[in-house]
């Protein structure tokens, strides 16, 4: 008997390390997850793979990522793609969406200087700044 209630204990203790250990795997913050699919979709996009890179950029945004220069990043891309794709409106709301996410954000100097999506994103940075140095009466 002694013996058998020895074993049961051995059981149990597997199973609680075990389930300690799940619980730590599984808890791991949503960000990680989001973080990489930002990084496969930037590379996705230096590599040409539009198509690949727009998935994983929505699915690092739709993930959660946590930082907002990170989700400006993501935006950006996704810009960068719609301008190059020739789809002007959806590269503006990126761009849109990369200063709500990132008041601060801007492009490098030689992004703001592309000739497709320079003059687009140089566009809503003047009307956002506009917009937000109107004072109401």
């Amino acid at each position: 008997m002694p013996r058998v209630r020895l074993i049961v204990c051995g059981i149990l203790m597997a199973f609680l390390f075990t389930a300690c250990a799940l619980n730590k795997i599984n808890s791991a913050p949503p960000s990680d997850h989001a973080e990489q699919d930002l990084a496969k979709g930037v590379k996705n996009y230096e590599e040409g793979d539009y198509e690949a890179a727009i998935a994983m950029l929505q699915h690092a945004l739709l993930d959660g990522l946590k930082n907002k220069t990170d989700q400006a990043r993501a935006y950006k891309y996704l810009a960068f793609i719609h301008c190059t794709s020739g789809h002007e409106k959806k590269c503006s709301d990126a761009f849109k969406k990369a200063f709500e996410a990132d008041p601060n954000f801007d492009l490098q100097a030689a992004e703001a200087g592309h000739p497709v999506w320079g003059p687009i994103f140089r566009n809503i940075k003047n009307i956002l700044q506009y917009k937000n140095n109107i004072v109401p009466q």
